[in-house]
């Protein structure tokens, strides 16, 4: 037998048909799809193990998974061969070897969600399927000032789900920002990790700002009680998109 190789291979799907990354039992998800296409591939038992378990209906264009295998196809050709057995809402945009003891969820990373939203009178169809869409008036310079509050290592437990199991709700975020084109509103956020439905609660609170329900600098004191029930609402999946998953090399 061939001597075990770890590949590490990049993600790009759109949640809307899976019940998010993990395998579960019962459950069509993201990983459950990557384990049998390549079992199909390689003719072995495989279970991937993702850097970032999103949720249900959450899509991502840079997600990251590892993989061993005693299979002998070259590990740079494993992407496509993969894409011949996935379905169409999944792609593997690369693949390659790495240390058979790596694993990017053992090494510091910056990861990176975008959350949009469509603002309009009427909702689009088609971009409702990757947007958020609400018709009341959003100000996002409001939601700009607002996000400020939340950049650098805090407690954010006001921000995260009351299921949440961790042992410690604190986190650093590096860069939070609010752009809006047209009808259009972009919240981008980087960060060293993210709490269970951390960002799409960021985001419901940047939008109750943008609405006018809470002014900016309440979001500072949200921050700072530690609560659960004072921030916003946990925004819809459909807005949210994981684009990537920087690795700096540096095992926690």
């Amino acid at each position: 037998m061939s001597e075990t190789r770890r590949i590490m291979i990049k993600v790009a799907y759109d949640g809307r048909a899976y019940h998010g990354w993990q395998a579960q039992e019962g459950q069509v998800t993201v990983e459950s799809e990557l384990n049998r296409a390549l079992g199909e591939l390689l003719k072995e038992g495989i279970c991937v193990s993702g850097a970032s378990r999103t949720d249900a209906g959450v899509h991502a264009r840079g997600n990251l998974a590892v993989f061993d295998t005693h299979a002998r196809i070259p590990a740079e050709k494993v992407a496509a061969a993969m894409n011949t057995k996935l379905p169409e809402d999944i792609a593997v945009l690369e693949s390659y070897e790495v240390a058979a003891d790596f694993h990017p969820r053992h090494c510091s990373s910056i990861k990176t969600y975008e959350y949009k939203i469509l603002n309009t009178p009427v909702r689009d169809p088609i971009k409702n399927r990757y947007m958020h869409w609400t018709y009341v008036p959003m100000d996002a310079e409001r939601m700009k000032e607002a996000a400020q509050y939340l950049v650098g290592e805090h407690d954010f437990t006001s921000f995260c789900s009351v299921h949440a199991q961790t042992d410690t709700r604190v986190r650093t975020i590096y860069s939070l920002d609010v752009s809006r084109l047209g009808d259009e509103i972009s919240i981008v956020v980087s960060g060293s990790g993210f709490l269970y439905n951390m960002v799409r609660i960021i985001a419901g609170t940047l939008m109750e700002a943008g609405r006018g329900h809470i002014e900016p600098a309440a979001v500072r004191e949200i921050l700072e009680a530690k609560n659960r029930h004072l921030a916003g609402p946990t925004a819809p999946p459909n807005g949210l998109c994981l684009l990537g998953i920087k690795l700096t090399g540096e095992n926690i």
